[in-house]
C-alpha cells in the first residue's frame, strides 16, 4: 500500500469577498428599481374596448380610478352578476363617490388638487345608464377630469 505524506507549505488561497456587498446591493437597487406595485385588486371583469386614438397619460399619480364591471367569479356569490363599481379595493354605491373624489384630493398636493384626473375602466359589455350615473356622481363632486381606458393601459380616449 501506498504511503500519503502531507507535504506543508501549500495552501489553499482565501476568496475576494470585498467586492460582495457592492454586487448585492446593485442588484437590490435594481430590482427596487424595475418593479411595480399593483395599488389595487381589480375584483370586477373588465375587458376594455380598443380604441383608434387617444392620449399618453402624463402623470399617473393625478389619476384616480374607476372600475365598473361584472364582479369576478369569486365575488358572484355574493354581490351577483350585474355590473358594480370598484373604487379602490372595495364595491361602493354611487352613493359613495363623492367620498371616495374627496379622500383622493386630500391625498394630493395643494398644487395638483386642480389637475385630478378619473380614469374609468368601464367593461365593454356594461350598460351605458350605469357608466352615466357614474359621471353624474362625479359632476356632483366636482370632479370634471374624466378619462376613459382603452386597451393601452397609457392611453386615454376622451377627456371632458
Amino acid at each position: 500500500m501506498a504511503k500519503f505524506i502531507k507535504t506543508g507549505g501549500k495552501s489553499v488561497k482565501s476568496l475576494n469577498t470585498s467586492s460582495l456587498p457592492d454586487i448585492v446591493f446593485m442588484i437590490l437597487f435594481f430590482f427596487m428599481a424595475v418593479t411595480t406595485m399593483r395599488e389595487t385588486d381589480v375584483m370586477v371583469t373588465v375587458r376594455i374596448p380598443e380604441a383608434t386614438e387617444g392620449k399618453v397619460l402624463e402623470k399617473k399619480s393625478l389619476a384616480s380610478f374607476v372600475y365598473i364591471g361584472e364582479p369576478l367569479e369569486a365575488f358572484q356569490g355574493l354581490y351577483g352578476t350585474e355590473p358594480k363599481i370598484q373604487l379602490n379595493d372595495t364595491f361602493k354605491e354611487l352613493a359613495d363617490i363623492q367620498d371616495f373624489i374627496a379622500q383622493e384630493r386630500e391625498q394630493l398636493n395643494e398644487a395638483d388638487k386642480t389637475k385630478m384626473l378619473v380614469v374609468l375602466k368601464i367593461d365593454r359589455d356594461t350598460r351605458m345608464g350605469v357608466v352615466t350615473d357614474v359621471k353624474q356622481a362625479l359632476r356632483r363632486a366636482s370632479a370634471l377630469k374624466i378619462m376613459y381606458a382603452n386597451t393601452n393601459v397609457d392611453k386615454i380616449t376622451h377627456i371632458y
